[in-house]
């Protein structure tokens, strides 16, 4: 099953960590990792690539996790805090439609 844990702090999203392999199909043609490996990387790419947000992050493949740290400052907030409500938003539909393979959470 993939984990997926929103950190929050002070009301507002201060980053998001995706642990584990759905096991709903072979490596390779497992489509349910495939959406959320798409999804982690269009919110790491438009925060850090578009946005310049700085945010931290950690890939262990050798583990399956992948770990993404807002830092304390930085500018265009709102839309920082939207693509990550886009994030958690899609991956709780994709979780309503596959929760044997998917686990969305706040932390």
């Amino acid at each position: 099953m993939i984990k997926v844990e929103f950190f929050s702090q002070d009301g507002r999203r201060t980053g998001f960590s995706v642990s584990g392999h759905s096991g709903y199909a072979e490596a390779g043609s497992d489509v349910i990792c495939a959406a959320v490996t798409a999804v982690v990387r269009f919110a790491e790419a438009t925060l850090n690539d578009i946005l310049g947000v700085g945010a931290k992050t950690r890939v262990d493949e050798q583990n399956a996790v992948i770990t993404l740290k807002l830092p304390a400052n930085y500018e265009e907030e709102e839309a920082v805090q939207a693509i990550l409500d886009g994030m958690m938003l899609t991956l709780a539909s994709l979780r309503d439609e596959n929760p044997d393979y998917i686990e969305v959470m706040e932390v």
